[in-house]
Formats: structure tokens, C-alpha cells, sequence
């Protein structure tokens, strides 16, 4: 492996061609913060895509074959299908495949989930509104809320089906509202999902491979009663495990006291801004941040 004054090279993929396009700028600009705190062994290198698709490095134009001289691990904050091009050839930190399919198909985890007996909410994914298809946008949206009036009752979550920055999400509690939500998501051009608001208390739980000596390890939660802890700790892992151990997981849960333990979503990337949760969770282990990116580059580089 090539080296720069006994440093890594560490290649922050970020940008794109799509909408996620100034989020993924700043997710790799977090990145790149924590990368110079370990500035002893990593060097960062900023690879940016432009909104035309094409590639930069230190802001001079490249080819994506250029960077296998110029790198020796990647991570990537743009979509996973820019990372193709070099996964052949330079380490790359992403999700799996397996797992980013989970990820993005609410139906095929909710699925994967009930094999293994972890709850979720009830749902509906309403496909993309076509004009010449579903007729008037209005009469659509009431069409589909009726839908979903039909097939679990409120209050309802509506929301992309896929995350964009720029959609917001609702709480519709009555009938006009989630017409109103479907209706206003349609006209951004996004499948939309509807699922059932499962009250309670939310645990986010943070899970990294082997870290601190454990195969899976968990970060704590506090304001939980024993037993509370005890089965999402449990849960958290089995997840882990299910997901073919990914470098890192985020399980979101809700915890009802009539129905349980439901799982609501997964993530496979750290939200490595200071004061979000994650941060918080590190701090309270006595950990900083960019101890586990450190340790998920090194497990990439060791093919771990």
C-alpha cells in the first residue's frame, strides 16, 4: 500500500449528480474534519463530483482510474453507484449491497424483519404520481389516503420513500391532513410511504464491529428500565449480525408499552456531526468521534 510521509491517504468521495447533492458535501466535510484530527497517520484527499458527473481531486478535473495512484482508501458520502468505478481496485467505505437494499426497500426489510421477529410499523409505499396515469393531483391524493384510511387508522407518518432534504415529513392525524401530505409530496416527484405512528419512547442504538474487544459492540442508552436495555441490546446485536456485520449500524427504535419493541429504520453510516446523537453516544463511552472512524478505516483497509 502507497504511502505519503507514513500517512494514509484517505479520499472523501462527496457531490454528485443528484439531490442529495449538498448534503453529501457536508457529510464529507465532516468527514474531512475528523480525518485532520488524526492528521499523525491520515492524510485527507477531497474528491468531489460536480453536478455534470465529473470528477474532481484537490480541484483539478480526473479521471475516476486516476485516483488509484492518488489514494488508499475511500469513503464515500455521494451515492453508492460512484463508488462502482474503483471498487475493483481501492478499499471503499460503503454499505454492502445486501444491506443497502434493506436500506432503501422498506418492504424488503420490514420482510427480512419478520423472519427474524422484530416488529415494525404497518405501512403502504404509494408509487410515484404520473399525471396521465392517475389523473388530477388532488383526486389522486384522496384516492390514496383513502387507501390508507382502509388499511390502518391514525395518526400516520408520510414521508419520501427514499430520504431528500428537501421533502418534509408529516404527522397527519386526520383524514384531510394526510391527503394534504400525500398531495404535497406528490408534487416532488417522489414515492411516497405511509406508516402507522407507533407511540412511545425512541432509542437509537449505535452498534460497531469489533470494537473495545467485542464482536458487536453497543453503545449505552440511558433512561431505560433494565429489562428495557437488556432486550434492545439484544435486538441491536441480532440486527448487527443479520446484516452480515457492517462496520456500523444505527437501529432506530420506538418502544410502545402496550406493543413492544418495534425497529422503524437502519442506517450504515455515522452522522459524524458534532452534538448529534452518535457524538453524544461516543462521549459518554469516554470516545471521540474520530476514534471510530479511525477504526472503520483500518477494518477497510484490513478487509475486515
Amino acid at each position: 500500500m502507497s504511502e505519503v510521509n507514513n500517512k494514509k491517504r484517505v479520499g472523501i468521495l462527496r457531490g454528485g449528480t443528484g439531490d442529495y447533492y449538498e448534503t453529501s458535501l457536508k457529510e464529507g466535510g465532516h468527514i474531512i474534519s475528523h480525518i485532520l484530527d488524526l492528521s499523525d497517520k491520515w492524510k485527507p484527499v477531497d474528491i468531489l463530483i460536480d453536478k455534470e458527473g465529473v470528477w474532481h481531486a484537490g480541484g483539478v478535473p480526473i479521471r475516476p482510474t486516476d485516483l488509484i495512484d492518488k489514494v488508499d482508501v475511500v469513503w464515500n458520502t455521494s451515492h453508492s453507484n460512484f463508488s462502482q468505478a474503483l471498487k475493483d481496485f481501492i478499499p471503499f467505505v460503503r454499505t454492502n449491497p445486501f444491506s443497502r437494499t434493506l436500506q432503501e426497500s422498506r418492504t424488503m426489510l420490514e420482510n427480512h424483519m419478520k423472519a427474524i421477529g422484530v416488529k415494525m410499523p404497518k405501512h403502504i409505499i404509494l408509487p410515484l404520481y404520473q399525471e396521465d396515469f392517475d389523473g388530477r393531483r388532488d383526486e389522486y391524493a384522496l384516492k390514496k389516503a383513502k387507501e390508507v384510511f382502509e388499511k390502518f387508522p391514525s395518526p400516520w407518518i408520510v414521508k419520501p420513500l427514499t430520504y431528500d432534504p428537501n421533502v418534509g415529513v408529516y404527522v397527519a392525524k386526520t383524514f384531510p391532513e394526510l391527503a394534504y401530505a400525500i398531495e404535497d409530496i406528490s408534487q416532488h416527484q417522489k414515492s411516497i410511504l405511509v406508516e402507522e405512528l407507533i407511540s412511545g419512547k425512541n432509542a437509537f442504538m449505535h452498534t460497531v464491529s469489533d470494537f473495545r474487544g467485542e464482536n458487536v459492540y453497543v453503545f449505552p442508552v440511558k433512561n431505560f428500565s433494565k429489562n428495557e436495555k437488556e432486550k434492545l441490546i439484544s435486538i441491536s446485536k441480532d440486527l448487527h449480525n443479520h446484516f452480515e456485520n457492517p462496520n456500523y449500524l444505527k437501529s432506530n427504535f420506538v418502544l410502545n408499552n402496550k406493543k413492544g419493541i418495534f425497529l422503524t429504520s437502519v442506517e450504515f453510516l455515522p452522522d459524524l456531526k458534532q452534538n448529534s446523537h452518535f457524538c453524544k453516544s461516543c462521549e459518554s463511552v469516554g470516545a471521540e468521534m474520530h476514534h471510530v472512524v479511525e477504526h472503520i478505516l483500518e477494518n477497510t483497509l484490513s478487509g475486515a
